[in-house]
C-alpha cells in the first residue's frame, strides 16, 4: 500500500485529501435550510409568526391572571358597607378582565339580578375573546406548517424523477440529490415549526380555560354577594 501511495503524483494526492477533508466539513442548518429551496421561506415565515403569538399570549394570559386574592374580599367589604362608589374606584384602578367584569356588575346595582348577571356575562364574552386572540394564527401554524413541508416533499419527488428522465443513461446520485433534499428538508422543516406550534397551542387553550372558570367562579360569588343584605 506504501508503495502504491508513493507512486502517485502529490498533486493527485492534495486533491484526494481535499476532496475527502470537503466531504468530512460538516454542513451549517442554514445550507440544508437552502438546499430545501423557496418553500423553506414560508415554513421560516410561520415559525416567526407562531413564535411571536406565543410570547405574546403567553404574556397576555400570565397578566390576566394575576388576580390579587384580596381583591374579592375589598369589593365584599366596600358592598357590605354600602361604600359602592369605593368599590366601583377599586374595579377602574385594578387592570384585569375580572375587574372590569365586576366593575359592570357594581355599575347596575339597583336594577334586576338578572339584568346585572347579563351585564357581566356580556363583559366575560369580550375579556375571552381577547384572550383567546391570536390562537388561531397559532393553530394555523401548527397545520400549515407540517402541510408546506409535504408540498416541498410533492415537489422535491417530482424535480427527482424530472432529472432522471432528462439524465438518461448517464443516471447519477449527484444529479438525483438537489431533489431529495428538497423533499427531505421540508419535510423536516414543516415539522419542526408544526410540532412545537400544536403543542403550544393546546397549553395556550388550557391557560385560557383555566382563567375562564376562574372568572366564572369570581363572578358567580359576585353575584352571590349582591344576594345578601347590605349594612346600612
Amino acid at each position: 500500500m506504501l508503495l502504491l501511495l508513493q507512486n502517485v503524483p502529490a498533486s493527485s494526492l492534495d486533491s484526494l485529501s481535499a476532496a475527502m477533508a470537503a466531504k468530512d466539513a460538516p454542513v451549517s442548518y442554514f445550507e440544508l435550510a437552502v438546499k430545501g429551496g423557496w418553500v423553506m421561506i414560508p415554513i421560516a415565515i410561520l415559525s416567526l409568526i407562531a413564535i411571536y403569538v406565543f410570547i405574546e399570549r403567553f404574556m397576555t394570559l400570565r397578566n390576566a391572571g394575576r388576580i390579587d386574592q384580596h381583591f374579592m374580599n375589598r369589593i365584599k367589604d366596600y358592598i357590605h358597607d354600602g361604600k359602592v362608589d369605593s368599590a366601583l374606584a377599586l374595579c377602574q384602578s385594578t387592570s384585569n378582565p375580572l375587574a372590569r367584569m365586576i366593575e359592570k356588575g357594581i355599575s347596575r346595582i339597583g336594577r334586576p339580578l338578572n339584568d346585572i348577571n347579563t351585564a357581566i356575562q356580556n363583559v366575560g364574552q369580550v375579556e375571552i375573546y381577547k384572550l383567546e386572540k391570536g390562537l388561531a394564527v397559532l393553530a394555523s401554524c401548527a397545520g400549515g406548517a407540517p402541510m408546506l413541508g409535504f408540498f416541498g416533499t410533492v415537489l422535491g419527488m417530482v424535480k427527482t424523477f424530472m432529472d432522471m428522465s432528462s439524465a438518461g443513461s448517464s443516471l447519477d446520485i449527484g444529479i438525483l440529490s438537489n431533489g431529495i433534499y428538497i423533499a427531505l428538508i421540508t419535510t423536516v422543516g414543516g415539522l419542526l415549526v408544526g410540532i412545537p406550534s400544536f403543542f403550544a397551542y393546546n397549553y395556550m387553550v388550557s391557560r385560557v380555560e383555566e382563567l375562564v372558570n376562574r372568572l366564572e367562579s369570581y363572578s358567580m360569588e359576585f353575584m352571590d354577594l349582591l344576594n345578601e343584605p347590605v349594612k346600612k
